[in-house]
């Protein structure tokens, strides 16, 4: 019998927790680009 696997939903703005203490050089560069990316979003939106 074949199992049939059902897509999950994917979220787009997940929430993930960052930890200064263990984060490492990528990092903390994902997450400059995150804040970067995230402040282009504002102006675009005129906010």
């Amino acid at each position: 019998m074949i199992e049939k696997h059902e897509r999950l939903p994917v979220a787009r703005a997940e929430d993930v927790e960052f930890s200064e203490e263990s984060a490492d050089l990528e990092d903390k560069t994902a997450q400059e680009r995150a804040e970067a990316a995230d402040r282009r979003a504002v102006q675009e939106r005129g906010e």
